[in-house]
């Protein structure tokens, strides 16, 4: 197939392409470079089933040719990120979506918006269903991003119902791997790089919040399988291996020959208290559940950062 990546130069977005062109498909990606590096695609330039195109995708897309299916996966999508670039989240979750759904409509392809855990906000039911409505703070700064997916996925599945499109939806946990940036803002970079350099592990809050994390090679496979599927979700896409972040920290000290010590600071307004995703949709629709261990995940992970921070 001919498949267009949104977002193709982003953590996920790179990986996903990686994926797709060794399944075989011509892979178009698409960025603009906001969060976005080329360096993460660096390697696959040249490949004559490989092209970028440079484009904010909340502007008129046009795309030559045919295209059989998109990934939107274009956001920021860590809290430094979208607290730094309020509106272009906002917009691209809003005007990006709409622009994407309408080449898939033009085009004929299918479509898979990359949605999130966000929308089920600092939730009041655990773990997390699909249909779990939420619990967010449409005001508060991390509305910017919750609301934008949320808005997404309700005009995704608007062009699904109005239009008949193959659109399909997937709520993304905390996901981790190689390529993420050190400063991001996320834990599992901070504390893998705070700890590399001796400098004291960052903790907000108590540390009794909970976390669910996924290696990038099982969301793209979620995403592979949701993709050659006949179901439209949403579907969480996440590990639901919980752990605190008080011993997330402790985990990242014990892979890691540091000095460093654990530090407490405020929790950030509006931070969720606990993430774990319930797969049983993923099991029963896609035949999928993660089968990379934290332990064999952090490890690849660890030596990306060790090459990216030269220690």
């Amino acid at each position: 197939m001919r498949i267009l990546v949104t977002g193709g130069a982003g953590f996920i977005g790179s990986h996903l392409c990686e994926r797709l062109l060794t399944d075989g498909h011509e892979v178009l990606a698409m960025d603009n470079l906001l969060t976005g590096s080329t360096d993460n695609i660096a390697h696959l330039a040249g490949r004559g089933d490989f092209s970028f195109i440079h484009h904010d995708v909340t502007n008129y897309i046009f795309v030559q040719g045919k295209l059989d299916f998109i990934f939107h996966l274009a956001s920021p999508a860590s809290p430094v990120d979208y607290l730094t670039y309020p509106i272009q989240t906002l917009k691209v979750g809003s005007l990006g979506t709409h622009k994407t759904l309408g080449l898939a409509l033009v085009k004929e392809a299918g479509y898979i918006l990359a949605s999130t855990s966000e929308v089920y906000g600092d939730p009041l039911v655990h773990p997390q269903p699909e249909d779990y409505w939420g619990n967010v703070n449409p005001v508060g700064p991390r509305g910017v991003y919750d609301e934008a997916k949320r808005f997404a996925e309700a005009i995704t599945f608007a062009y699904r119902r109005y239009h008949g499109l193959n659109a399909k939806v997937a709520r993304i946990f905390n996901t981790y791997g190689p390529r993420m940036r050190a400063d991001d803002g996320r834990v599992v970079p901070a504390f893998i790089s705070q700890a590399l350099s001796d400098r004291n592990l960052t903790v907000f809050g108590n540390g009794s919040q909970t976390r669910s994390f996924c290696y990038v090679s099982d969301t793209v496979d979620g995403l592979i399988r949701l993709m050659g599927s006949d179901f439209s979700g949403p579907v969480n896409i996440g590990n639901p291996d919980e752990m605190t972040i008080s011993e997330f920290a402790k985990f990242v000290l014990d892979r890691i020959d540091s000095r460093s010590s654990i530090v407490y600071r405020e929790l950030p307004e509006d931070d969720p208290k606990v993430r774990k995703p319930d797969i049983s949709l993923a099991i029963e629709k896609l035949g999928w559940k993660p089968v990379v261990e934290l332990e064999k995940g952090m490890d690849r992970t660890i030596e990306y950062f060790k090459e990216q921070l030269r220690v």
